[in-house]
C-alpha cells in the first residue's frame, strides 16, 4: 500500500542513519521527566539553570533550579562550578529559545550543556510543581 501525503512524500531515512541521528539528539537535550527523576534521586549530576528573568523565575521555577538569565551567562558567573559541571538549561517552553541561547553561551565557554526540552510548559505538563520565590 503506497499513499503519498505530506508525511510520506519524503521517505524516512535509512534505519542506520535514523539511529545515529536520534542517538546524537540525546547528547544535546533531555526531557522534563528525566530531569525530574534525576532531581528526585538527590544527586542529579548536573546544575539546572532557569535562564529566564529573575521576575519570571520568582513567579515559578523548577524546584532546585538556579536562576541565571541567558544574557548574563559569562565565565565570572560560573567560577563556583568546576569546568566539568554539566548544565541543563530551560526557559518558558517550546515557544521560547532562551534555553538554546543559554546553551550556546555555555558551549562557547567550553561548558558541557544540554537543553531541557519543553521548559516550564513541559514541566507542568508532566505533572511537576513549581517553586515560588521572592525577587532578588
Amino acid at each position: 500500500m503506497s499513499t503519498t501525503n505530506a508525511v510520506t512524500a519524503v521517505p524516512p531515512a535509512d534505519s542506520a542513519i535514523a539511529l545515529a541521528h536520534f542517538r546524537a539528539t540525546l547528547q544535546f537535550e533531555t526531557d522534563c521527566s528525566d530531569v525530574a527523576s534525576a532531581l528526585a534521586g538527590g544527586a542529579p549530576g548536573f546544575v539546572l539553570l532557569d535562564v529566564r528573568s529573575p521576575t519570571l523565575f520568582a513567579r515559578g521555577h523548577v524546584p532546585g533550579a538556579v536562576n541565571l538569565p541567558h544574557g548574563k551567562i559569562v565565565e565570572s558567573k560560573l567560577v563556583n562550578y568546576p569546568p566539568e559541571t554539566v548544565f541543563v538549561t530551560y526557559c518558558a517552553g517550546p515557544h521560547c529559545n532562551g534555553a538554546t541561547r543559554g546553551a550556546i553561551r555555555l558551549a562557547l565557554l567550553g561548558r558541557p550543556v544540554k537543553v531541557m526540552i519543553g521548559g516550564i510548559t513541559g514541566w507542568l505538563d508532566e505533572g511537576g510543581g513549581l517553586t515560588v520565590s521572592a525577587v532578588e
